[in-house]
């Protein structure tokens, strides 16, 4: 194996205790300024000597101290005091499903692509204690699938019409402009998505679909009071989100488990293997989505950093306290009182990625995307190997970074990839080689 970059190496004097079982040595997405042009003004460490040490709460001890020794603990108990904490200290307490849900199909091409795949345009309509929400579904399926086909569900940045040349995908509303004013999609944003290659997942026989994350949740400070999905869900009389109120991730991670109710009734579809994915932000989304949701069969997080993957308690590239400034509407209220005290806050990634546990998780990161610490994402994956090998799956089975562009793929993956923040055709390439590994029928 190609050894790992100097910069990368760990020093001995900076090896972090992750838990009792083990001892080891953002965020901006592609349409956004750069990570440079973004950072300016904010003080992020990248010296490992300077990282610091901590100790990841255990996810395999009770919150009254005593150990977790069975898979039934797990279940019954422990995982859902882990949920907990996530809600009330980080994402925010999502509402429950709705009872009622409505799909309109709006388009059914058959020859979409070249005659590779069967076009669906769906909007889903869900209440809300206001009025109803409602969130666009592109759906492709391939042409020549015999039967229902495993789905790789994707959530977007810029519009449904963004991840694909075809002319007939309607255009999103979305959030343009400064001050942003939501509007109609320019023509010239189709296609203009360079992360996807649809037409290689259907040649490999699985179904894409995608929904834009601004039909869910406006992503800017204040975006809630102009229409977003949260504001719909205040009492009477409140203006302001509670101090556990979901914030915006916590919006699209709901709109993703909409999209699954509606997968759940389309035939073409096999629902016991649908794959959550998301980049940056939307990587941080696809993990909560995955530990709230099981439904989801499988979670790839592209490049999740801060706030997904990547240990809060790690002073590394981004951390709570630049988050605080920039993205406070992403998490809770609550989690902003950890600001200076991040050792305090009672629950960490590596206990988000143990929630979705027993079901395959990958995690990637890239060599120059520093501000979302790869190192740490690495880490918080080992860390929540115990979980996954108590429910009989595989852990990462090392506690030894990987070289560049050398996956790791057990029940849990990781790769750390040349190149920046982004998703690359490297990176589809590893999805789609392990979704073979467990969402294939055999």
């Amino acid at each position: 194996m190609k050894a790992l970059p100097r910069s990368m190496r760990p020093r001995a004097s900076t090896l972090l205790t992750i838990s009792l079982f083990i001892a080891l040595s953002f965020c901006f997405p592609a349409w956004t300024p750069s990570l440079g042009s973004m950072g300016q003004g904010v003080s992020a460490n990248y010296d490992e000597s300077k990282a610091g040490t901590f100790t990841l709460p255990d996810p395999l001890v009770f919150n009254d101290g005593k150990p977790v020794k069975t898979a039934h603990e797990w279940r019954q108990r422990r995982r859902a005091e882990i949920l907990q904490l996530l809600e009330t200290n980080v994402y925010g307490r999502t509402p429950k499903p709705p009872k009622q849900i409505r799909f309109q199909v709006s388009d059914v091409d058959r020859s979409a692509l070249g005659g590779k795949a069967i076009r669906k345009q769906v909007t889903i309509y869900f209440p809300t204690p206001k009025s109803e929400a409602h969130e666009d579904l592109l759906i492709y399926i391939p042409t020549k699938a015999p039967k229902s086909v495993p789905m790789i569900l994707d959530i977007n940045f810029s519009g449904n019409q963004s991840v694909t040349n075809d002319p007939g995908v309607k255009a999103a509303n979305l959030w343009l402009g400064k001050p942003p004013a939501q509007q109609q999609a320019p023509e010239r944003l189709r296609g203009t998505d360079k992360e996807f290659d649809i037409a290689k997942l259907l040649d490999r026989g699985y179904g894409f679909a995608t929904l834009c994350y601004q039909d869910i949740e406006p992503d800017f400070k204040d975006g809630y009071k102009m229409g977003g999905l949260r504001q719909q869900f205040f009492p009477p009389g409140q203006t302001e989100p509670a101090p556990d109120g979901w914030g915006a991730i916590g919006a699209w991670a709901y709109g993703l488990s909409r999209a699954m109710d509606y997968l759940e009734k389309d035939k073409d579809v096999d629902a016991h293997r649908v794959a959550v994915m998301g980049h940056s932000r939307l990587g941080k989304t696809v993990l909560w989505a995955g530990a709230q949701d099981q439904r989801f069969a499988m979670v790839l997080s592209s490049c999740s950093g801060r706030g997904g993957a990547s240990p809060w308690r790690r002073n590394y590239g981004e951390t709570l306290e630049s988050m605080s400034g920039a993205f406070p509407f992403w998490f809770c209220p609550n989690l902003w009182k950890y600001v200076g005290q991040v050792d305090k806050l009672p629950v960490d990634s590596d206990e988000l990625i143990a929630l979705i546990a027993p079901r395959p998780v990958y995690i990637t990161s890239a060599e120059e995307d520093q501000w979302a610490d790869p190192r740490g994402m690495f880490m918080a994956a080992v860390a929540a190997g115990p979980v996954y090998q108590l429910l009989h799956a595989e852990g990462l089975g090392t506690d030894q970074m990987p070289a560049l562009n050398q996956p790791i793929m057990h029940t849990i993956a990781f790769h750390i990839r040349a190149g920046k923040h982004a998703v690359t055709a490297f990176d589809w390439d590893q999805f789609l080689a392990f979704a073979d590994l467990h969402l294939r029928a055999h």
